[in-house]
Parts: structure tokens; C-alpha cells; sequence
């Protein structure tokens, strides 16, 4: 009796309980199914499980709370555990870096005292590191010297293997390659890793140190797979395979690469892969190319390739302390840039852009996967991150394909209109049209897409940042996208009646944007874009009630270094399935100078209204660049019946151009040479400008009897162009009238530049004939009178869009001879519709 006395005293004061192992697995149960249950779910437990009914609910409470906190420590512990593994891991490699940057340093400092010593004797300079197996001649490294043609025999691979390994080592962990760090990669515990680019030495080269959540024996696994984690990665078949004493393996490789745009071939390598385990645990796979050997297999060129070389590169995996792996990576390549238009070479003489396309690519892609492993929740729409980085991997493959048009693959070209700037390809092969042929006839139609036709292009850029057109493209596709063609590819991806689109007026009146998932560092994000306003479509073809694309999106941070960034969507259905048809298109765009150095990281651009070429501050952003280039590569795949071919591919031999143009218009418009303005300075500053900004005040305040800008202390045309309203001055001489000047926000709405406003007019901007007549029809009281105060309406962009406005005013504005100048106008809480 007196233990039960003291126990239910204890319970009472919410101090202690002793729970029996049956009521702490009722208890747990329960907390499995829902952490944080409610009074009254406590309350029922107490009722379903008779052996807790000697506890109070305030009891059951109290031990939620603190299993709660326990769970809390736990996972807070563990993740300070893998923090502090990491740390230590890093720091490891920090200290290897360090001590590979004093090697350098004693290079340099011993290079330095000789030429000041021997000045005569510079050009005979030779020395050697016996500590890395580098070789220093005349200040140059030599990493690849012209040997006679090798020995292809098992005893010759061995030894180009054995050979291949020091280079390769040397580069890994030595100074046989003088490393400097990758713009805008700073090492710490939450970067992707330590990552380093060539300077000065035969072809590009990167390099990159991290650590990966996965054994070194799975990590092998996947790196070995190339064609899994690349991109670029077309092809990759193992010839031959021999092993070697030591338990390692040699294998003879053939492997192709994509080319990045349709200016270029793509590349092909013939190389020998060697895997083996060092002395100390650590794996290895190193490989170079077999360009030079004799009495053994070769590749015969391959038509439509450029046979490149690979230079010892590879992979040194050790094992790490508590779990995981630390990863040395190594690119070196020969891409044959004299292969290629010169204005493209620097995309074949970049060691940054090979850095991000494969060195870091690789970190990112093992990275990924040991997440999935810890945390493999379900996603968007269902999907497992495993699935959707499948998606992205179908997506980004299909988009190159379509930039390749390999005939292997089925793909044929179509006769020029006489114009070469689109390349028409047209794919009827049974492999890719299995995308489509499995697919059910739901809607009780037989007839299907037989075919795919591909209309690509590419274009040079000028002065453009990568990441904020592409950022722009993604943001305002109603600014370059047709919604006819959108509405024909998802109706072609149903199997149904695939009639030509009849092109109609307005556009989409939006797209909503669900997103699904990130990869590491956010490098890359996929998501779900829903179409708007397509009801009217549905007359016309047999499609869903709502259009869907898949869309994945790359490189539009513009703090992050200048990098290739793409934009690659395919129609699909509302509920697809992940074997569903993807037929992919998007844009592409690479920079063709390696000027990042220069970026200012706290750059920003209001890409709401960036059309507005004159209007925004984007010097400030991306000017002090300079002059930098870039290369787009558009492709678009439809499905259709071979019947209409003709008339497909005449509708997408148009659209391109049209894409094209609007894209060329929003590059200029986001190109800092074409902006007028500097700073804050509003254009021009010029006194006529000034003049002019004063005569609008002076006259808005004479009739209206207000202050239109603020009174002093100002510039009087600074505080005209911020002025939150849309301003805007409209010709007299002119008819009809013609606009001639107009602050930020008046272009802003009109959607134009300064250079180009001139060439709208008054009557232009209305939507509809009511609202010319009634313009024209005040034209002559606004004169007479002086002014004039106008209800809200709607009128249009110079783009097309609807703008409504609540109010708008308009005034005389005479010069300092008391003489009309001009007409002005402002529209008061305008925004687009």
C-alpha cells in the first residue's frame, strides 16, 4: 500500500514515473504514428491500452514532451558528429593543399633565385621534382613528351598503365600541374570541395577534392559509369578487359561525348582505363588516351566525331575516418579546338567550363546520391529524388540528342527554305517512337505521332550574363513562347488527333509554377509548369483540360561563377508515369570568354520589367564585365504524323525564327551596352533633358494646382524618372501622335526602350476602337483646356500585353515662352493584367 501511496504522490507533482516495458512499447507505438498527439488522443490511448490507466493524461504529456526532446538531442548529436567528421576531413585536405602550395612556392622561390643568378642561362633551365614526379623546363610543364609509338601488347598497356598512374598521381596530390583556385570557390565545410583549375600547361585541366557519404568501392562503381553521372557523356563501351598481377584491371574504352552546340562536332576518345588499390588502401582509376601504340586494337575515326585526347587524368578514392570517402578528381583534356569556328574555341580552351561540366559535375552527382541514401523521402508529385533525378537525366539526354542529331540514332535532315539559319531534322525510327507507341488510346482515336522533327539553331551573344537571360526566359515565357505550339505538343503526347494549331490572338494569361526538387548546392532544380488560359484550345484538338511541362533549369544564380545554363521542358501529362513520353526542347547557353574573375557578387536585376532597355540600372549589375560572349543553342522536338510533315515542319521552321527573335530582343534589352543609364542618373542627362523635366512640373502645377514632383532639394529629372506613376510625353506635330519621351515606370508599362519609344503612337497603346475614338476626341479639350482627368481603362504594351490603369491625367506642357510643347500623360496604378 505504501508504494502505491508514493507513487501515485509522485505523479501527482509531475516529478517521476517508473513505466513498466509494456507501457513504454504502448507509449512508443503511438509516438511512431504521431509525435505530438492531441489531449484528447492521449485521452483514448489511456481507454485502448488498459495497462496505462494508472497514469495520469498529464503523465502520458509530459513523457511525450520528453521523448520529443530526446529524439531532438539525438538527431542534433548525430548531426554534430558528421559535422565534426567532416571537419576533420576537410582539414585533412586543407592541410595536403597547404602542403602542395609550399612545394609550389619552393618551386618558384628556387626558379626566381636562378634566373637571378645565371640570367644567361634562363632558356637552359631544367630541374625535376623527384618528390611528385613532375618535370619543370624552362618554367613550363611538360606533362605529355612525344614518345615513339608504344607496345600494345598486355606488357606495353601495363606499362603505359604504370606510367599513366605517376602522371596522374603527381597531378592529384603533387605540383606536376600548376593549380590555381576555381573562380568563386571558396573551401569550407558546407562548399562541394576544394576545386582548382590549369594555368599554363598543354590542353585544360581541373581538379577537385572532396568528400562523399559513400565507400570507396561504390563510389568506383559509379565514376566508372560515366555515362550515369555525365551529361555529356554520349557513350562509353569496354572493348577489352585484362587484368593485371597485382589483382588491378586494364580496360580499352571507346567513348563519345556530346558537342554543347550545333557550331560544333562532337568528340570521341579511344583510351585505356587502369584500376588498381595503392599500398595504403586508397583506390585508383587512372586513364589516358591510346592515340600513340602499335601491334594492338584501334578505334577507326567515327564520321560526324573529332578524335580527341584525354591526358592522365583519373579518380584517387581513400577511405575516410567514420564512414565515407575522400575523393581527388583530375581532368586533363585535348579537345582539338582547331576543330571548331574560332569564336568558339574558347569553349574547347577552358579548363573553368570543363571544371563545372565534369570535374565538379562528378562530386555532385556522388553527393546526391548519398543523400538520397540518408534521407529518401518521397517528393513532388509522389516521386522518390532517385526518380526525379532520373527525369532530369532523360530530359537533359533527350535535349542533346536533339542538338546532335546523330543518324545512327535515326535522325535525317530536312531540305533548306533557302535560308540556313534553322536545321530541320525529322527522327521516324521504331527506337524513338517507342516514347509514344506504348501509350493507351484513351479518348477512342487509332491515329498517333509516327515521327519527331527537330528544329534547332544557334546564335552568338553579346554582353549578356548567361544566368539572367536564361532567368529572364524561365520567368516571362509569354515573352517568347507560343501557346498554339504548346497546346499542339501536349496534345500530341496523348496519341490523339494531332491537327495543325490555328494561330489565335492574345497569349497565356500565366503559368504557375510548382517546384520538385533540388540537387546539391541548388546547381539545379526541376519543376512543374502549368499552362493558363488554354480553354479555347480544347475546340480544336483532343488535349487536357490543363497543359503540364516538366522543366529543368541550371545555372541562374547570377552570384554564382558564369557557367552554362539551361532551360530544358517536354510536355507530359497530369498524372505520368515515369516511363512516360519525353520529347525535350529548351535552350542552352554557354559563355564563350572566362571573364568571371570580374563578377561582383552582390550584382542584382529586377527582371520583372528587363525589357526595358534604357530603363534599367543593369550597368550597375553586369557593366564592369566588359565585353563578354556567349553562345545559345536552341532545339525544339514535335511529335506528328508523317503526313504532315511538310506543314510541320513549315510551322516549326517559323517559330524558331520567332523565338529567336524575341530572344535577340530580350538579350538586347538585358544588355548593359544598350541601357542609357548610369548609376541613378536619369537619361539623357543632357539640359535639354533637364529643360524638359522642368517644363512638365511647371505645367502640371499650373493646371492642376499641385506639385507634381517633390519641391527641393532634389534633381528635378531624377525625381521625374523614379516617379512611382507611368510619365510620358506625346508629340504635337506628329500625327498620329508620337511618343518622345517617357520616365522608368512609363516604360516599364509601355514595355519598350528609350530608342525605340518613338516609333509607338498614341492610338497604338489602345486596345480597341472606344478608347482611340475617345483619345482623339480629347486631344482637342486637353489643348483648349489645358488639361484633362481621365477614368481607368485598359491599354496595351508595345509587347501586346493588357495594361489597366485606375486613373489617368493629362496635361499641356508649355516651354519658357508660354508655346505647347507636348501632350503629357500619367497613369496612375497601372499593372498588368
Amino acid at each position: 500500500m505504501g508504494g502505491g501511496s508514493n507513487n501515485s504522490h509522485n505523479m501527482d507533482n509531475g516529478k517521476y514515473v517508473r513505466y513498466t516495458p509494456e507501457q513504454v512499447e504502448a507509449l512508443e507505438r503511438l509516438y511512431n504514428d504521431c509525435p505530438k498527439p492531441s489531449s484528447m488522443r492521449r485521452q483514448q490511448l489511456i481507454r485502448e491500452c488498459p495497462i496505462l490507466s494508472n497514469i495520469e493524461p498529464k503523465q502520458i504529456k509530459v513523457w511525450f514532451q520528453n521523448r520529443r526532446c530526446r529524439e531532438k538531442q539525438r538527431k542534433e548529436a548525430s548531426r554534430l558528429q558528421a559535422v565534426n567528421r567532416k571537419l576533420t576531413a576537410m582539414n585533412k585536405l586543407l592541410m595536403e593543399e597547404n602542403d602542395r602550395l609550399q612545394k609550389q612556392v619552393s618551386h618558384l622561390v628556387y626558379e626566381n633565385s636562378y634566373f637571378r643568378q645565371h640570367p644567361q642561362n634562363q632558356g637552359n633551365l631544367a630541374t625535376t621534382d623527384t618528390s611528385c614526379e613532375s618535370v619543370v623546363t624552362s618554367g613550363q610543364h611538360h606533362l605529355t613528351p612525344q614518345h615513339q609509338p608504344r607496345d600494345a601488347s598486355p606488357a606495353g598497356l601495363l606499362s603505359i598503365a604504370d606510367e599513366t598512374l605517376t602522371e596522374f598521381i603527381s597531378k592529384a596530390t603533387g605540383t606536376a600541374v600548376e593549380w590555381v583556385q576555381m573562380p568563386g570557390m571558396k573551401p569550407g565545410p558546407d562548399s562541394i570541395g576544394i576545386v582548382a583549375i590549369s594555368h599554363g600547361c598543354t590542353g585544360i585541366a581541373a581538379r577537385a577534392c572532396g568528400l562523399v557519404g559513400l565507400d570507396p568501392t561504390r563510389v568506383a562503381e559509379i565514376l566508372k559509369d560515366k555515362p550515369c553521372w555525365s551529361r555529356d557523356c554520349r557513350s562509353l563501351d569496354i572493348v577489352n578487359v585484362l587484368s593485371t598481377a597485382n589483382g588491378g584491371t586494364l580496360e580499352l574504352i571507346y567513348m563519345q561525348l556530346y558537342a554543347p552546340t550545333t557550331l560544333a562536332p562532337a568528340r570521341d576518345f579511344w583510351m585505356l582505363r587502369y584500376t588498381s588499390v595503392m599500398e595504403d588502401g586508397s583506390l585508383v582509376i587512372c586513364e589516358r588516351s591510346l592515340n600513340n601504340t602499335q601491334n594492338g586494337p584501334s578505334m577507326p575515326p567515327s564520321p560526324h566525331f573529332v578524335r580527341a585526347e584525354i591526358l592522365p587524368s583519373g579518380y584517387l578514392i581513400r577511405p575516410c575516418e567514420g564512414g565515407g570517402s575522400i575523393l581527388h578528381i583530375v581532368d586533363h583534356f585535348d579537345l582539338e579546338p582547331w576543330s571548331v569556328p574560332e569564336v568558339l574555341r574558347s569553349l574547347y580552351e577552358s579548363s573553368t567550363l570543363l571544371a563545372q561540366r565534369t570535374t565538379m559535375a562528378a562530386l555532385r552527382y556522388l553527393r546526391q546520391i548519398s543523400q538520397e541514401i540518408s534521407q529518401p523521402n518521397v517528393t513532388g508529385w509522389g516521386r522518390r529524388p532517385a526518380a526525379l533525378r532520373a527525369l532530369s537525366q532523360r530530359l537533359s539526354k533527350g535535349f542533346n540528342e536533339a542538338v546532335n542529331g546523330f543518324s545512327d540514332e535515326g535522325w535525317s535532315m530536312l531540305e533548306s527554305d533557302g535560308i540556313d539559319d534553322v536545321t530541320l531534322l525529322v527522327n521516324s525510327s521504331p527506337t524513338k517512337m517507342m516514347l509514344t507507341s506504348s501509350l493507351p488510346f484513351s479518348n477512342g482515336f487509332t491515329s498517333m505521332p509516327s515521327a519527331v522533327l527537330c528544329a534547332k539553331a544557334s546564335m552568338l551573344l553579346q554582353n549578356v550574363p548567361p544566368s539572367i537571360l536564361l532567368r529572364f526566359l524561365r520567368e516571362h515565357r509569354q515573352e517568347w513562347a507560343d501557346n498554339s505550339i504548346d497546346a499542339y505538343s501536349a496534345a500530341a503526347i496523348k496519341a490523339g488527333p494531332c491537327s495543325l494549331p490555328i494561330p489565335r490572338p492574345g497569349s497565356f494569361g500565366g503559368q504557375v509554377i510548382l517546384p520538385l526538387a533540388h540537387t546539391i548546392e541548388n546547381e539545379e532544380f526541376m519543376e512543374v509548369i502549368k499552362l493558363e488560359s488554354l480553354g479555347h484550345y480544347q475546340e480544336d484538338m483532343m488535349m487536357p483540360a490543363d497543359i503540364f511541362l516538366l522543366q529543368m533549369c541550371s545555372g541562374v544564380d547570377e552570384n554564382a561563377v558564369e557557367s552554362c545554363a539551361e532551360l530544358i521542358f517536354a510536355p507530359i501529362d497530369a498524372s505520368f508515369s515515369d516511363d512516360a513520353p519525353i520529347i525535350p526542347s529548351g535552350f542552352r547557353i554557354i559563355p564563350l570568354d572566362s571573364k568571371s574573375e570580374g563578377l561582383s557578387p552582390n550584382r542584382t536585376l529586377d527582371l520583372a520589367s528587363a525589357l526595358d532597355v534604357g530603363s534599367r540600372t543593369a550597368g550597375d549589375s553586369c557593366g564592369s564585365r566588359g565585353n563578354t560572349k556567349s553562345v545559345m543553342t536552341i532545339a525544339f522536338q514535335l511529335a506528328f504524323e508523317m503526313h504532315m510533315q511538310e506543314n510541320v515542319a513549315s510551322m516549326a521552321r517559323q517559330y524558331v525564327r520567332s523565338v529567336i527573335a524575341s530572344v535577340q530582343r530580350v538579350a538586347l534589352a538585358l544588355s548593359p551596352s544598350s541601357h542609357q543609364l548610369s548609376g541613378l542618373r536619369p537619361p539623357p542627362a543632357s539640359p535639354e533633358a533637364h529643360t524638359l523635366a522642368r517644363w512638365i512640373s511647371h505645367s502640371y502645377r499650373c493646371y492642376l494646382g499641385v506639385d507634381l514632383l517633390k519641391p527641393h532639394g532634389t534633381d528635378i529629372l531624377k525625381s521625374l524618372w523614379h516617379h512611382p506613376d507611368a510619365v510620358m510625353c506625346c508629340s504635337l506635330k506628329a500625327l498620329p501622335p508620337v511618343f518622345t519621351f517617357a520616365n522608368q515606370a512609363g516604360l516599364d508599362m509601355l514595355e519598350t526602350t528609350l530608342v525605340a519609344l518613338q516609333d509607338i503612337t498614341l492610338e497604338k497603346i489602345f486596345d480597341n476602337n472606344n478608347g482611340k475614338k475617345t483619345m482623339c476626341s480629347d486631344f482637342p479639350q486637353i489643348m483648349q483646356q489645358g488639361f484633362m482627368c481621365m477614368d481607368g481603362g485598359v491599354c496595351m504594351s508595345s509587347m501586346g500585353r493588357a495594361v489597366t490603369y485606375e486613373k489617368a491625367v493629362a496635361w499641356k506642357v508649355l516651354n519658357d515662352d508660354e508655346e505647347p510643347h507636348c501632350i503629357c500623360f500619367m497613369f496612375l496604378n497601372w499593372s498588368f493584367i
